[in-house]
């Protein structure tokens, strides 16, 4: 079954699309993902300015990406620690202000290869705070039944923001650099989107369970660690929510590496992999429309199982297809699957966890998404180097499989223990 509490009123997007408070929340991370996408782009484009010695171009780019996944690791924890002692709005809107205005302070540093590390170092680490912020903030924004719309209506449009940054990202730099020139130009719009999310999220009231002062303002980070992960061994329904998370982010991570292999058996150019990307992208904005819109009707589902099976059968069916508009539609056959999984178990997760529990759950996921988006980036290439395309292709398919009946089984028995 699907395992959330029953909708008592649940009008799907209506309801949420008429909280203004959630909608500013909504826009402003909009903005705020579209201005990571970008600037993500614009390190890779400011490269061409810093002087670097001949032949180690793919170097600086790897370090570069060292550089701007490294604090995902150090702090995806950290930052939910400090969700649980500050306000979230301060957390966001501050985030965004010092990453908006470090941004804008590029131009003005030396040109050199170390200083844009520390800057890109410094932005990524910034992220981690904002991260379990924004999931903190939806449950004290929207009441319990309208969790599942207004999850719907974040996964959608973070998945928009994924596929739309990436696409437009070099297009609108490079018209930045030829309007406002080129030595400030692209750095005004990434700036500028950091800025715009600040300032829309601003008049948002959050209702704070409760007010900060002295004590809750000192930080001990290895305690709250330890306290968060006592709380999830206790609560094993939201345990059993975040693997299911973590496994649909390792599919997807592992699939990022797989669609430049795909596009090649395809006859694409190795750089247009992002057409299957955005293809599954798109199934995962159909998925979370349906059930924003229609959730209450699939309560008593099996809606992850359904989805991790999805998966699967798109992963499995994948070495057998040789026509491409088939293999983009089995691609946003797979975007559906996971949305089946990925909303209905956030919206378990934001449910089940107290208000003060919120920051220290959250930023482990975080935590645990970010290791999890790693590891599969570092293994799956030798892999298919090693065994081949199709091979890892209907490995990573018995695997999802398997844990996707083990999830199902553990949810229910869970659910029997607490019954």
């Amino acid at each position: 079954m699907f395992p959330t509490e029953p909708a008592a009123v649940n009008n799907g997007f209506g309801t949420v699309l008429k909280n203004r408070a959630f909608m500013l929340l909504w826009i402003g991370q909009l903005v705020s993902q579209l201005g990571d996408k970008v600037f993500f782009v614009l390190m890779v484009a400011l490269l061409e300015n810093y002087p670097h010695p001949a032949g180690t171009e793919n170097s600086m780019y790897s370090t570069l990406m060292v550089a701007f996944t490294i604090p995902a690791i150090l702090f995806g924890s950290a930052g939910g620690v400090f969700v649980d002692r500050f306000p979230k709005k301060l957390i966001m809107v501050g985030s965004d202000l010092v990453r908006g205005l470090m941004i804008l302070g590029i131009p003005f540093f030396p040109k050199e290869f170390v200083v844009l590390l520390i800057f890109v170092f410094i932005i990524s680490s910034l992220t981690q705070f904002f991260a379990p912020a924004e999931q903190a903030a939806i449950p004290l924004l929207v009441r319990k039944e309208n969790l599942l719309a207004a999850n719907a209506l974040f996964s959608s449009t973070m998945m928009g923001a994924l596929i739309v940054g990436f696409a437009i990202g070099e297009p609108i730099l490079s018209a930045a650099k030829n309007l406002l020139g080129p030595t400030y130009g692209q750095e005004i719009v990434v700036g500028a989107l950091y800025l715009l999310s600040a300032g829309i999220m601003q008049p948002i009231n959050f209702q704070e369970n409760k007010p900060i002062n002295e004590n809750q303002a000192v930080i001990h980070p290895w305690t709250d660690f330890k306290q968060g992960l006592r709380y999830l061994r206790k609560n094993r329904l939201v345990l059993n929510a975040m693997l299911q998370l973590t496994t649909l982010y390792c599919v997807f991570a592992a699939l990022t590496v797989l669609t430049i292999r795909l596009a090649e058996e395809f006859g694409l150019k190795e750089k247009q992999f992002g057409f299957f990307l955005a293809a599954a992208g798109v199934g995962m904005v159909l998925g979370a429309a349906m059930l924003g819109h229609w959730g209450e009707k699939f309560h008593r589902k099996p809606l992850p199982l359904i989805g991790f099976l999805m998966m699967a059968l798109v992963l499995g069916a994948f070495t057998f297809t040789h026509n491409l508009l088939v293999a983009l539609g089995l691609c946003a056959l797979l975007g559906l699957g996971a949305s089946l999984i990925g909303v209905p178990m956030q919206t378990l997760i934001q449910q089940h966890t107290p208000p003060n529990m919120h920051g220290k759950v959250f930023g482990f996921q975080n935590h645990a998404v970010n290791i999890a988006l790693s590891a599969p980036l570092a293994i799956t290439g030798p892999l298919t180097d090693a065994l081949g395309l199709r091979t890892v292709l209907v490995g990573m398919s018995i695997v999802v499989v398997v844990v996707g009946v083990w999830a199902w089984q553990n949810t229910r028995k869970v659910l029997q223990d607490v019954i």
